[in-house]
């Protein structure tokens, strides 16, 4: 039988629409008025920044590509975000393995320390990763950038990855055990397969920071060699004059990576941060 449509359902079902609505718009619309932007000329942009172009300026994006030597630098930045995509899902999945599957003294006392360092900010690390990575003689090196981005990321992964394996039965290692599965086969052909999600989870959330990452990788490397492809942004900007039609170009350009990977795997996204939310 329906419920009967009151006054006060329709007005709270418009006011819900209408607030879904403005959140709706407040996320797309900057990202409409940016490629709009960077299909406009740079007078048109001082002249009405919110205009419409009078002609489309594709070419926009192949200047933002030779100006600034981003084919280089996206290079650069699918090398370093790869890399410690990899580092981090390997490190995440043996550790969340042991604190999760196995018994131990002190077990809560490390995942604890690892797992706080989520409430730490990022930047306080930047004068200890400096030291170190000077001291290592990894300074201006891709190396440097995936060892950070991959440590930076190590905390939330493990709270991801160890609250997914949590949720998997026990009765399936049980039966592993049974059937003769010693401590790597239990990892390796059990848990490992049935975290998927969790640890496709951790490792879009580990790229997404990697690709856009901006402060570390100015901090750490001093040539195009060894940048990313957000450092070359700020290339389109110098001291007299800056042009923003490239810029917003090279912007769209660089989004578009994170953007569609998450749209790709936003599926076991979800599954992964939903994961242990419900028990039994």
């Amino acid at each position: 039988m329906q419920s009967k449509r009151t006054p006060l359902w329709v007005v709270s079902n418009i006011m819900k629409w209408i607030l879904l609505s403005t959140l709706l718009a407040l996320a797309i619309l900057p990202l409409v008025w940016l490629f709009i932007s960077s299909l406009r000329t740079n007078l048109e942009l001082q002249i009405s920044p919110f205009g419409w172009p009078e002609k489309f300026q594709w070419v926009n994006y192949s200047k933002a590509l030779h100006m600034a030597n981003l084919p280089r630098l996206l290079l650069n930045s699918v090398i370093v975000a790869a890399m410690a995509v990899i580092v981090n899902t390997l490190v995440t999945s043996m550790a969340a393995f042991i604190l999760s599957r196995e018994h131990f003294k002190g077990r809560d006392v490390i995942y604890t320390i690892l797992t706080a360092g989520v409430l730490v900010p990022v930047i306080s690390f930047m004068v200890p990763y400096f030291s170190l990575i000077t001291k290592t003689g990894l300074y201006n090196t891709l190396t440097a950038l995936i060892f950070v981005y991959t440590a930076v990321n190590i905390p939330v992964s493990i709270f991801l990855v160890t609250a997914f394996m949590k949720s998997i039965p026990k009765e399936l290692e049980e039966a592993a055990i049974i059937d003769g599965c010693g401590f790597f086969k239990r990892f390796s052909k059990i848990i490992l397969p049935l975290s998927r999600s969790g640890l496709v989870t951790a490792a879009t959330f580990c790229f997404i920071y990697s690709w856009n990452e901006f402060l570390m990788a100015m901090l750490l490397t001093s040539s195009v060699e060894s940048r990313t492809i957000q450092l070359g942004i700020k290339f389109f900007s110098s001291q007299f004059i800056t042009d923003y039609s490239s810029m917003y170009a090279a912007v769209i350009i660089t989004i578009i990576p994170s953007v569609g990977g998450y749209i790709f795997l936003h599926d076991k996204i979800i599954g992964g941060l939903t994961a242990g939310g419900v028990k039994g």
